[in-house]
This record gives structure tokens, C-alpha cells and sequence, in this order.
């Protein structure tokens, strides 16, 4: 059996022990909550309700309060230094359908707490022992060999005595080679002390020229500046 409820301005499609996401309805976590707006029945018979099937409701138990993923509302207003931003998380609440209620029948809590418990696993069958046919003999189980005797032990053989070692002969001392003696240091020719910077100075300075004498002049070049 099926029904198709509205919630929060949107249908679901449940069944019994569905897990569904509805917008936030009030409650806490193990709460059992009513959900009254049933718009369709369906299993043998199809009932559809005009727009809602009066004496009909689903019963769940609200397991979580979360909140979804964040969203981000940007906005902004080019050449005007306009901007908006904002954030916004989607409030829902987990619930688990525990039974679809008809004609106007109340929700029972035995419902919601056995539809919280997973379904009981099967045990497995034992398995029978093979029996024997009728009239057959059984098997005879064969017995465990009789342990051999184990054999005698030999004698053990002589064995030869361990010769004494040989002593190690003694190293050869190395002979000790003598040691040259050093020449002796020679002394050491040091080159002449080169001049100062003052005598250098001194030896380049050229001698000082004399100032040349001066020609007289010609008797041609005294009339040339002269006026007429």
C-alpha cells in the first residue's frame, strides 16, 4: 500500500518503512508526527481524494533536524561600486513513514518502534547427517596401523682422536727503513727594493727648457700698423 501526501508545498510517493526529506516540520528527533493532507490510496483499490481524502494520514517518526548545503546568492551592479552577497542553508527534517492510517484511525507507538528495528535475519536450516540405505551395511572404519617396532640402535663408530694444531710460527719483524735527513734550507735571494714613489717621481721630471729668446722685428712689420 501507497499514498501520495503533500508537505511544504510539494507531494511524495511513500510506503511504509520509506526514509524521506521534507522541508522542516516541528519536532524532535523520536517524535512520532502526523502528516494529514493524503491526496491519493493506492494498493487493491485506487482512491483519490477531491482534493483530499478526508479520514486519511500518515503517521512517520522524525529521526534528524539538519540543515542542507549553502548557497550563494551573488549579485552586482557593473559601473555603479554595487555589490551583494548572500548565503542560505535549507532547513529539512528526516522522517520515517511507520504506517499509512485510514478512516481516521490514530497512529500507535508499538507501530513506530517496529519500524525502527531492522527485519529479523532467517537461521539457517541445520543439516542432516546422511543416513544409510535399508539393508546396507555400513562402512567399516579402517583402524590405525600398529606402530613398527623401531630398529636397534648401532653401535657408534670410533672416531679418530683430534690431532694437536700446529703453533704459529712467529712474525718477521719488519725491518725499520732509516730516515734521511732533510736538506737544509737554502737562503732565499730577495730582490732589490724597488724605488720609492718620490724617486720615481724625480727620475721622470725632464729638465726644465729655457725660454726661447724673442726675434726683433723687421723694419716691414713696424709699418703695418701704422696709419696714413
Amino acid at each position: 500500500m501507497f499514498a501520495v501526501i503533500r508537505t511544504g508545498g510539494k507531494q511524495y510517493r511513500v510506503a511504509e518503512r520509506d526514509v524521506i526529506a521534507v522541508d522542516k516540520i516541528l519536532g524532535a528527533p523520536g517524535d512520532i508526527v502526523e502528516l494529514g493532507e493524503v491526496l491519493i490510496l493506492g494498493g487493491e483499490d485506487v482512491v483519490v481524494g477531491t482534493p483530499t481524502i478526508s479520514g486519511a494520514s500518515v503517521a512517520a517518526e522524525v529521526l534528524e533536524q539538519g540543515r542542507g548545503e549553502k548557497i550563494i546568492a551573488f549579485k552586482k551592479r557593473r559601473r555603479k561600486n554595487s555589490r551583494r552577497k548572500r548565503g542560505h542553508r535549507q532547513e529539512f527534517s528526516l522522517l520515517r513513514i511507520t504506517e499509512i492510517l485510514t478512516e481516521g484511525r490514530k497512529p500507535s507507538r508499538a507501530k513506530a518502534e517496529a519500524a525502527a528495528q531492522p527485519a529479523p535475519r532467517k537461521a539457517a536450516a541445520p543439516v542432516a547427517e546422511p543416513a544409510f540405505a535399508a539393508g546396507a551395511a555400513p562402512v567399516p572404519v579402517a583402524e590405525p596401523a600398529a606402530p613398527t617396532p623401531q630398529a636397534e640402535a648401532k653401535p657408534a663408530e670410533a672416531r679418530p682422536k683430534p690431532q694437536p694444531k700446529a703453533e704459529p710460527q712467529p712474525e718477521v719483524e719488519a725491518k725499520e727503513k732509516p730516515i734521511k735527513p732533510k736538506a737544509e734550507a737554502r737562503p732565499s735571494k730577495k730582490p732589490a727594493a724597488k724605488p720609492t714613489s718620490a724617486k720615481k717621481a724625480a727620475q721622470k721630471k725632464p729638465a726644465a727648457k729655457k725660454p726661447a729668446a724673442k726675434k726683433p722685428a723687421s723694419g716691414a712689420d713696424k709699418g703695418k700698423g701704422k696709419k696714413k
